[in-house]
């Protein structure tokens, strides 16, 4: 199976901005449903934003609502995560994933992970 490949992560303080991507080598992201969802030490994956395949409609978890901005951009096959005022409580592990399930909330309802992007924001 082919995994997606994030990229963009990084140790910023508190308010910076920082850009995720998620390439799909082999795998034609405009056709699926992404996700992007985030893991901090010691807690379970959280749903962070999504964007659906076809009419692109996009989802947030309320923590992140009015800071971040999913996007697409088709002829580079990449999806990104534009995450501006960044808080400490952001910091965790970020991985996208090919959403399959109903619930964009749901983690076990992904699959083709990456190998994750470390974002470490400091006060």
């Amino acid at each position: 199976q082919v995994e997606l490949v994030e990229s963009g992560g990084g140790s910023v303080q508190t308010g910076a901005s920082l850009t995720l991507s998620c390439a799909g080598p082999g795998r034609t992201l405009s056709r699926h449903a992404i996700g992007w969802l985030r893991q901090a030490p010691g807690k379970e994956r959280e749903f962070v934003s999504g964007i659906s395949s076809n009419i692109d409609d996009t989802y947030y978890a309320d923590s992140v609502k009015g800071r971040f901005t999913i996007s697409r951009d088709n002829a580079k096959n990449t999806v990104y995560l534009q995450m501006n005022s960044l808080k400490p409580e952001d910091t965790a592990v970020y991985y996208c994933a090919v959403k399959f399930a109903i619930d964009w909330f749901d983690s076990d309802g992904y699959a083709y992970w990456g190998q994750g992007t470390q974002v470490t924001v400091s006060s």
